[in-house]
This record gives C-alpha cells, sequence and structure tokens, in this order.
C-alpha cells in the first residue's frame, strides 16, 4: 500500500473492529499499517473477509498476522500477481527473445535482479527463492511510489548482437507481455537499459511486435 491508501484502510480496519465491539486507538491503527503496508489493499481487504468468513475464526477479532495468512492464500496481491505474470513469460516466450512488460515494476525489479538472461539460467529447485525475492523487491518499489526502471528487458539474441556493430540493426523488438497499450508506455516512459542498444522502438516496430497477452481469465 502507499500512504494514499492509509485513510481507506483505517477505516477498513476500524469497520472490522466494530464488528466485534472493538475500538481502534491511533497507536493501534499504526501498528496495523506497519504490519500490512507491504500489501495491496485489495489484498488486505480480501484477508480479512477471509478471516470473518472462516467459522473457525470468524467470531474472533483478527490480528494482523491472521489477516497476513489469508493473504498468503490469496491471489489478490500485485506482487503475486506480478510474479505469476513473470513466471509465465519464462515458460512460454523464454530468455532468448528480449520482453517488455506492462508493468515498469516488473522491470525494474528483474534488473535488480540480475536481468532477463539471468532469470533463464536457474532451476526449478532454485524457482521457489527467485519467486520469494522477486515478490518482496516488487511490494518495496510500490511502496516508493516512483522509480527508475529500463524500457525493457534484452534477451539472448539481443545482448549478443548488440555486441557487433554490423549486427545491431538485426535486433528485433521485444515481446510485449500482458497489455500491449501499457506495455508501449512503459518503453516510452523508461530510461534506457543496461545491456541493450537503447534504441526507440518505432511505431512500424511495435505494430509488428509479438504479444502474450494476459490469460483469459484474468481479463474477466
Amino acid at each position: 500500500m502507499q500512504q494514499s491508501d492509509y485513510r481507506e484502510f483505517t477505516q477498513l480496519v476500524n469497520a472490522t473492529a466494530e464488528l466485534h465491539s472493538r475500538s481502534m486507538s491511533p497507536m493501534a491503527l499504526a501498528l496495523w499499517w506497519n504490519a500490512l503496508k507491504q500489501y495491496d489493499l485489495p489484498a488486505v481487504r480480501e484477508g480479512l473477509n477471509r478471516h470473518m468468513q472462516n467459522p473457525d475464526t470468524g467470531q474472533y477479532m483478527p490480528k494482523p498476522a491472521d489477516v497476513i495468512k489469508f493473504i498468503g492464500g490469496t491471489t489478490q496481491d500485485g506482487a503475486l500477481l506480478a510474479w505469476a505474470k513473470v513466471d509465465r513469460a519464462v515458460r512460454m516466450v523464454g530468455t532468448y527473445q528480449s520482453v517488455a512488460f506492462d508493468d515498469p515494476a516488473i522491470n525494474a525489479v528483474l534488473q535488480d535482479m540480475g536481468g532477463w538472461i539471468a532469470l533463464g539460467t536457474k532451476s526449478e529447485d532454485e524457482w521457489p527463492f527467485v519467486a520469494k525475492e522477486f515478490e518482496n523487491r516488487y511490494r518495496g518499489y510500490r511502496l516508493r511510489g516512483e522509480f527508475e526502471f529500463p524500457k525493457w528487458l534484452p534477451g539472448i539474441a539481443e545482448a549478443h548482437n548488440a555486441q557487433s556493430p554490423q549486427n545491431a540493426q538485426r535486433i528485433e523488438p521485444p515481446v510485449l507481455i500482458g497489455d500491449p497499450v501499457k506495455a508501449r508506455q512503459v518503453l516510452l516512459m523508461g530510461g534506457s537499459t543496461k545491456k541493450d542498444a537503447a534504441k526507440q522502438l518505432t511505431d512500424a516496430e511495435f505494430k509488428g511486435a509479438l504479444m502474450l497477452p494476459e490469460p483469459a481469465e484474468a481479463n474477466a
């Protein structure tokens, strides 16, 4: 959550307390906020709903730890949704091609973690730890509000071609991951990547770029 969510967050916690004939002091609300601010507001709301709907726990006033427990079982948290998008792209597109995600925080996190190519070197045994690192870093970026991010993430082919001037023109546009309109906004607003040729994607290249859209159920 961001600071702008604080008012709605406190209203949500106060309403929960009222259902259990409790009242929340400003200090108690601050403790709740500090414990849960790493999560998106919809995830917190869903965690509270799941607690109250649980026949074994719903009659008791929840603690932040109870909410976190139920958040772990839902995909409403933005970090979990973002990792699902990355995982799908790795498995369906691979790291040979460059990629442009529709979420600037994904680009920023993956660059910090070594880039798109490095992600493809991880084993299945390492994958759960990679996921956890990504989710923690992603939440950190979302809490910042503003941050720098690369236009796209170079793949193996682009990194290889960029090493020789004669092959620079052979660099293909990145595969657009998710919403193509949002992906283009990231391309236009991002800074240059660390290892690419830093060229602009033209209208013709954008229209000809491959796309990996969201799964049908994600748009439902």
